[in-house]
């Protein structure tokens, strides 16, 4: 039997309709690909409270749970776990966006996403975002 992951992603919207993508960096798996911000969700925190405390972590932005729009999920079976992963749409937040492990970050436009290479289970999400901006 497959372990399930359960982790949180968000599409962070600037005010020009760019996305935040942030790359995977050297030493953890799937290292040079371009993901959406976010991470596992911890046991007994909700996936917006995951993002909250990841946002703040990784990029140094505050956000709320009523700034986390439901937007779509992802469901990928990657051969030691399977990941089920809640996809947020985030245009609110405070602070300036800023990669504070080392990661690099681009700001992308909708039509553009498909010219960054991302995980497996990312991929799929492109059209949803592409039809939601």
């Amino acid at each position: 039997m497959t372990k399930t992951v359960l982790v949180a992603a968000v599409a962070l919207i600037d005010p020009d309709g760019r996305v935040l993508l942030a790359q995977r960096p050297e030493g953890k798996p799937m290292a040079g690909l371009w993901e959406f911000p976010g991470g596992k969700v911890e046991t007994g925190e909700t996936p917006e409270a995951a993002l909250i405390r990841e946002l703040r972590e990784e990029l140094g932005i505050e956000t709320w749970n009523s700034c986390l729009a439901p937007l779509t999920f992802a469901s990928h079976g990657y051969e030691t776990f399977h990941l089920l992963m809640p996809v947020f749409a985030c245009r609110r937040w405070q602070g300036v966006v800023r990669p504070l492990e080392g990661q690099a970050l681009a700001w992308v436009r909708a039509r553009d996403l498909r010219d960054y290479p991302m995980p497996p289970a990312d991929i799929p999400l492109i059209p949803a975002l592409q039809m939601w901006l």
